[in-house]
C-alpha cells in the first residue's frame, strides 16, 4: 500500500473523527441551551467549518496531485507529535465535559473551568489546532496546505479567541478592553 493512500487514510479517520466532535459538540450545545446559554460570535462560525473543512480535503489533494514524498524520518515524528496534540484536544473535551463545544455558549452561573489543561494554559484546545494545522499537513510533505492553514488560522484563532475571551469576561463580570 502507498504512503499516499496511508495518508489519506489517516485524514479520512481524522475527518470521521470530526464528525464525532460534531456530534458531541450538538449534543454538548442543547445542554447548554436548555441551562440558558448564550451563544456568542456566530458570524465568525461558517468560516471556521469552511476552513477546517477545505483543510481536511487539502491535505490528501496536495499530497496527490503535487505528488508529495513521505520522509520517514520527518513523517513519522510528525505522527507522534499529531497523536499528542489529539489527546491534548480530548483532555479539553474531557476536562470541560458538556460545556465543550465548537461553538462559543456561555451558560451563566457557572464558575469558569480552570482544571486539565486549563490550569497551565488559557486556550488549550486551540494549542491543539495550532499544532494539527502544522504537523498534520507535514506529515506527508504537504508544505502548501500546512501554510496556508496556518496563515489563515491565525487570523479565524485572533477573531475567535477576542470572542471568547470578551464572552467569558462578560459571564465573570470582569471588564474587557
Amino acid at each position: 500500500m502507498s504512503s499516499a493512500l496511508l495518508y489519506t487514510l489517516l485524514m479520512g479517520a481524522t475527518a470521521l473523527e470530526r464528525l464525532f466532535e460534531m456530534f458531541i459538540s450538538r449534543r454538548n450545545a442543547a445542554w447548554s441551551f436548555a441551562k440558558g446559554g448564550k451563544e456568542h460570535g456566530q458570524g465568525h462560525f461558517p468560516a471556521m467549518v469552511l476552513l477546517h473543512t477545505g483543510f481536511l480535503l487539502a491535505c490528501p489533494a496536495e499530497v496527490w496531485l503535487l505528488d508529495r514524498p513521505f520522509i520517514p524520518w520527518l513523517g513519522w515524528l510528525l505522527l507522534a507529535l499529531a497523536v499528542a496534540a489529539q489527546g491534548l484536544r480530548w483532555w479539553c473535551i474531557t476536562t470541560l465535559g458538556p460545556r465543550w463545544n465548537t461553538r462559543v455558549i456561555i451558560v451563566p452561573n457557572l464558575p469558569r473551568i480552570m482544571g486539565g489543561p486549563y490550569r497551565f494554559i488559557r486556550h488549550p484546545n486551540y494549542v491543539a489546532v495550532v499544532c494539527e494545522g502544522l504537523i498534520l499537513p507535514l506529515i506527508h510533505s504537504a508544505w502548501i496546505t500546512a501554510i496556508a492553514f496556518t496563515v489563515l488560522n491565525a487570523w479565524l484563532l485572533t477573531v475567535r479567541i477576542r470572542c471568547e475571551d470578551q464572552a467569558l469576561s462578560e459571564l465573570a463580570g470582569e471588564s474587557h478592553d
